[in-house]
């Protein structure tokens, strides 16, 4: 039976690295995949999914618009399918995962996606949230926190390493916008940003 499998963790955990490593196990055996990755994540250039580590693969870009069930099944009268993967899972909408959940049983095709839990504030992505609720399988991939512990938190930084806490709930950056850190870290972070911020408003 096909399952559909959420593997999430914070930045910097190796997500996309473990996604191009399972693409190639199931190439390597003589198997078809076929990858995605959010359209407006364009860090690794349009269409790709791309690892720190230098490590790249050519992938289908989706947005808010795109039947992911109807994409893989004009893929199908192609070419057969053995897994789908989807990088950047975070982004999809939930009646996007419900479609990875159609896929998945109603096609028999396995699913991977891979993505982060919670965002800057510590709150659920849309994609995320629904993952959880209805994936067949939830793996944590571990990042390390600047103490050593495991990291499980997304800080967002101002260009001065500040934490920032308001803003939309997606922006686009890598080590130069987000730290990976452990919850206690995470609110240390967060509350001397705010009590900054209040010192900066009094008046001298």
């Amino acid at each position: 039976m096909a399952k559909l499998y959420f593997y999430y963790a914070a930045m910097n955990a190796g997500k996309s690295t473990t996604l191009l490593q399972a693409d190639f196990n199931y190439r390597e055996r003589g198997m078809a995949t076929m990858l995605w990755t959010a359209a407006h994540d364009d860090r690794s250039g349009t269409g790709q999914v791309r690892s720190r580590i230098g490590l790249a693969a050519a992938a289908h870009l989706y947005d808010e618009a795109t039947s992911l069930f109807d994409a893989i099944i004009a893929e199908l009268i192609k070419r057969k399918l053995d897994c789908v993967l989807v990088d950047e899972a975070q982004f999809l909408s939930r009646a996007q995962v419900l479609e990875l959940c159609r896929i998945a049983d109603e096609l028999k095709i396995p699913v991977l996606c891979y993505g982060l839990r919670t965002d800057f504030l510590g709150a659920l992505f849309p994609g995320s949230a629904a993952l959880l609720a209805l994936a067949d399988t939830l793996v944590e991939l571990k990042a390390v926190c600047e103490c050593g512990r495991k990291a499980t938190m997304n800080l967002r930084v101002d260009a001065d390493g500040h934490a920032v806490a308001a803003g939309v709930q997606t922006e686009i950056g890598g080590n130069d916008r987000y730290v990976a850190l452990c919850r206690r870290h995470f609110f240390q972070r967060l509350g001397e940003s705010e009590a900054r911020q209040l010192s900066l408003a009094i008046p001298r």
